[in-house]
């Protein structure tokens, strides 16, 4: 969820593109909690300031502000012996299910909302009975196949009302759910499942996007003849092409069936019990499996989405996001804040620049959620969605993946609806959750995040570990520990890979106490943020954080190439992928060398994944120890100095990826 800007300056002359009034501001669940948890706080940023002084308090009363059902315990916080391993209220036991599906006041009788791009009509409804009814069958079902406590659940699925059901049928019994997209190949599914070694897999059969149907049983037959761990496949039925006659998966819609009337059960577990499984983009190897905590991440969703993104029951929320990003997540969890959510399985843009804002409309969105590659998009198209949709009912808009350009505010605003808070927000899979998002009592300011998320101690750092003012780039950290920090990496003996990635960015006596996000960021003169990119290797094309190394293990299997090198390259207020390969003796770049390279990234990894211009190179830079060097290569192609040249082992080969004709 990482959030960029290309450019910037600390003292901005703009005036603020929205200001809310003070009967707005009144009005806001920020607000009232303000008024009648903190009064003594004068505004939100005093608020902010009392949430990370007295972080215990503050969660505590998230938990009874936000009415979370189970038993808080008396403790606030155990500090644990190091950063990560704080809890806090670690007495409290809970179900995030039971949390997600109870009916809350004021809340509306519709659940889900799910449409997909082959719909004309208002797509499928599902009210908060039916689904309560659906999770109870399913969990039945699963329990039945020996599913307990801590298990894995895994989804191979489009943006549908199955993959929500499986995962709640998975945390009804305190297993663990994992997902991804279905637009993932063979060997980007087993990067992942195969790490966490599920009992059930639910999988579609197919998935539809742009206009076309992908089928995909003959890759599951693959995938399921890898993961030996399985007791139960359940396939979900979209396309109906092949059906499962002599097969030992399980139809869902037979499955559910054959389980209806069971009765709901959940079982309460600790603040620390896994609730599911993430991945990283898959860098430097095999994605990273990121534990995370159940109590933790209900607290920190229902914070986001009560105060800062104002959510409240009855509202209507919509994110466009596959269940292969952390913000599906974050969408389901609205349903423990009351609201009804809408989700949209296929192409943005398909038929028409209109699709999404046909949603708006016909199901008065109140939350409307975007990429700025989307918005881009539209401004290039020249289309404005307000001279076609009534987009009134939209309160809020949030932002996240690839930069929100200054341009991009200001085109919201008048093409979409000047009345509305837009709030840019950015953190990651690491903490699903935010770090910077919007401020409903603030101003907004075109081009900046408006404010630090509430019980976080966020702050910008020099390489020396001291904080920075205003307009100075630095590291965006975390200095004290927040309940949605990963309890754990999958598989990681004594937490080596956890403290790697988070906690030794900084020397001194107790590096581990700071949290380093890896994105350079700087305050502004309001008091808000810009994140200027990733300070490590990730990808992050058009709004998509990729794995370099996903991206190396299946080129390099094409037998002409012999390495590989993929960077982001700055692009039309965007990022493009890049990748130049090094081929073998007598192979040459052809025409159809580049198809199958693009090929084989498609249906192997995802559509994501392909690079937008291929080239050529005779060698690839490496450090002494062997790596390739991503961010060096990053330097070169924008033309920048490389520093500590003399740490390569070939620094000569830097030089060919410099001034190519490909990439102006």
């Amino acid at each position: 969820m990482s959030n960029t800007a290309s450019d910037f300056t600390a003292e901005s002359p703009d005036l603020p593109l929205w200001t809310p009034d003070e009967q707005q501001v009144a009005a806001t669940q920020l607000d009232r909690f303000r008024r009648q948890v903190r009064p003594e706080a004068a505004d939100s940023d005093e608020l902010w300031r009392w949430s990370v002084d007295e972080s215990d308090d503050f969660w505590a009363s998230i938990w009874d502000w936000c009415e979370v059902l189970g038993d808080r315990g008396e403790r606030r916080v155990d500090h644990g012996e190091s950063f990560w391993t704080t809890t806090f209220l670690p007495d409290a036991t809970l179900n995030v299910a039971e949390n997600l599906l109870a009916d809350r006041p004021g809340a509306g009788e519709t659940a889900i909302i799910a449409v997909d791009e082959t719909e004309s009509g208002g797509g499928r409804v599902v009210s908060r009975r039916e689904l309560r009814n659906q999770v109870a069958a399913m969990a039945a079902a699963f329990r039945a196949a020996g599913v307990e406590p801590g298990d894995r659940v895994a989804a191979w699925m489009p943006h549908r009302v199955e993959t929500i059901v499986a995962f709640l049928a998975a945390a009804s019994i305190g297993a663990v759910f994992t997902s991804t997209s279905a637009d993932f190949g063979v060997t980007g599914v087993l990067d992942r499942f195969g790490q966490t070694e599920p009992k059930v897999l639910v999988a579609a059969d197919g998935y539809h996007y742009g206009g076309k149907d992908f089928p995909l049983l003959d890759r599951l037959d693959e995938i399921v003849g890898e993961l030996p761990t399985l007791e139960l496949v359940v396939v979900v039925g979209v396309l109906e092409r092949r059906p499962l006659i002599d097969s030992w998966y399980h139809h869902w819609k037979k499955l559910l069936a054959a389980n209806e009337g069971a009765d709901p059960e959940y079982t309460a577990v600790p603040v620390n019990h896994p609730l599911y499984i993430l991945y990283s983009s898959g860098t430097t190897g095999k994605p990273k499996c990121i534990v995370h905590r159940s109590g933790g991440v209900l607290l920190k969703h229902l914070c986001e989405q009560r105060l800062h993104c104002d959510v409240a029951p009855g509202d209507t929320v919509f994110y466009f996001t596959t269940c292969g990003w952390m913000m599906w997540n974050w969408l389901v969890s609205c349903l423990g804040s009351g609201a009804t959510i809408v989700l949209y399985d296929g192409n943005p843009a398909h038929p028409g620049p209109g699709r999404l804002f046909e949603l708006v409309e016909r199901h008065d969105i109140t939350l409307f959620g975007i990429s700025a590659k989307f918005v881009d998009s539209l401004m290039k198209a020249g289309y404005v969605p307000a001279d076609h949709h009534d987009l009134s009912s939209v309160k809020t808009v949030c932002s996240t993946g690839s930069p929100l350009s200054h341009e991009a505010f200001r085109w919201i605003y008048g093409s979409l609806n000047p009345r509305l808070h837009l709030a840019s927000i950015a953190g990651g899979t690491d903490l699903c959750g935010c770090l910077v998002l919007g401020d409903p009592t603030k101003p907004v300011y075109a081009g900046e995040i408006q404010t630090r998320a509430l019980g976080v101690a966020v702050d910008v750092f020099d390489d020396e570990g001291r904080p920075l003012g205003p307009g100075n780039k630095g590291e965006l950290v975390c200095t004290q520990p927040f309940p949605s920090m990963p309890l754990e990496f999958w598989n990681d003996p004594g937490h080596a890979r956890y403290r790697a990635a988070y906690f030794e960015r900084f020397d001194g006596p107790d590096r581990s106490a700071v949290w380093a996000h890896g994105d350079f960021a700087a305050w502004t003169a309001h008091g808000g943020m810009i994140i200027f990119g990733r300070s490590d290797a990730t990808l992050n094309a058009s709004g998509v954080r990729i794995g370099t190394a996903e991206i190396y293990r299946i080129v390099e299997q094409l037998p002409e190439v012999a390495e590989s090198i993929a960077v982001a390259q700055e692009w039309e207020d965007d990022t493009r992928i890049v990748l130049f390969v090094r081929l073998v003796d007598d192979a040459s770049l052809t025409a159809d060398l580049e198809g199958r390279i693009r090929t084989s990234l498609r249906s192997r990894a995802s559509p994501r994944h392909v690079p937008a211009v291929i080239a050529a190179v005779d060698d690839i830079p490496r450090t002494r120890s062997g790596k390739i060097v991503e961010l060096a290569v990053t330097e070169v192609v924008h033309g920048r100095a490389v520093k500590n040249r003399e740490a390569l082992a070939n620094p000569e080969a830097l030089d060919q990826f410099a001034n190519r004709p490909e990439l102006r």
